[in-house]
C-alpha cells in the first residue's frame, strides 16, 4: 500500500497496526528534530529519553492529523515532536540554579547596555558591565547554550497548539510575532544574523554553518547563543512597551 492509502485506512479504522506502519514510515523525523534540539544539551541529559518523548509526539501527531487540510504531515508532525521534546526538557529542569542566576545577570547587562547605546553591545562592554574578564564571559556563554533552546522555540510558537491547529495566515497575533521576530533578527550583528538565518531558516547544522563561515563549530555555537540572548532582550523590551 502507498502511504496515502495507509492514512485513509487508518483514519477510517484507527487500527493500531496501521498506526504502527505510519509511525515506522515517519520515524526519521524524530532523529531530525531531536538532532537539532540537542545541539547544546549537556552530556548528562539522556538522548534516548529525549528521542522517546519525540516518539510519543509522533504518535500524537498521527492521531490528530486531519487529511482534509492542506498541510504536509511532516510539517505538522515536526511541531508535535518538537513540542513533546521541549515538554520533556522542561520536566528535567537541567540547568543549575547558579547558572540560571548568571544568565539572568548577563541578559540584564545586555538589555541595559543596548538600551543606553542604541546598538548591539560588544563582548568587552558586556564583560566590563558584569565585572568579569572576556575569558570568563566566553565561558559563561558556552555554558549557557542549553538555555537558548526552549526560549526561542516559545517565541517562534512552534510548540503551541495554536501555531499548529490555527491557520497562521488568519492570525493577526502570529503575523505580529513574525514581524517582531524579523526586526529582532535584523538588529543582530552580521555574523550572528547569518548564523540565525542559516540555522533556523535554511535548516543547516552547526557543522555546515561552520564550513560556510570558515569558523569552528564552537564559535558558531557561541554566536548562536549570543544571538538568542540578544533577540530575547529585544523581544522582552517590546513586550514591556506594548
Amino acid at each position: 500500500m502507498d502511504i496515502l492509502t495507509v492514512w485513509k485506512q487508518y483514519k477510517a479504522t484507527k487500527s493500531v497496526e496501521l498506526r504502527n506502519i505510519l509511525a515506522e514510515h515517519y520515524l526519521p523525523l524524530i532523529k531530525i528534530v531531536g538532532g537539532r534540539l540537542a545541539i547544546s544539551l549537556p552530556p548528562h541529559l539522556d538522548r534516548d529519553d529525549l528521542m522517546s518523548s519525540g516518539f510519543f509526539g509522533l504518535l500524537d501527531a498521527i492521531d490528530r492529523f486531519d487529511l482534509s487540510r492542506n498541510i504536509k504531515f511532516e510539517t505538522y508532525a515536526g511541531v508535535r515532536i518538537r513540542g513533546a521534546m521541549i515538554d520533556y526538557l522542561r520536566s528535567k529542569d537541567w540547568i543549575p540554579v547558579t547558572l540560571r542566576q548568571k544568565i539572568r545577570k548577563y541578559e540584564q547587562a545586555v538589555y541595559k547596555l543596548e538600551n543606553e547605546l542604541g546598538r548591539s553591545a560588544t563582548d568587552a562592554e558586556v564583560a566590563e558591565a558584569l565585572g568579569i574578564t572576556l575569558e570568563e564571559l566566553h565561558t559563561l556563554i558556552g555554558q549557557s547554550n542549553a538555555a537558548t533552546i526552549i526560549p526561542l522555540e516559545e517565541y517562534l510558537q512552534t510548540d503551541t497548539q495554536e501555531a499548529v491547529d490555527a491557520n497562521p495566515a488568519d492570525s493577526i497575533e502570529f503575523l505580529e510575532m513574525k514581524d517582531m521576530l524579523a526586526k529582532a533578527i535584523d538588529r543582530l550583528p552580521e555574523k550572528e544574523r547569518t548564523v540565525i538565518s542559516l540555522y533556523y531558516y535554511e535548516e543547516l547544522t552547526l557543522k555546515e554553518i561552520s564550513l560556510i563561515l570558515h569558523l569552528s563549530e564552537a564559535r558558531i555555537s557561541q554566536l548562536h547563543t549570543k544571538a538568542i540572548f540578544r533577540m530575547r532582550t529585544y523581544l522582552a523590551r517590546n513586550k514591556v512597551n506594548e
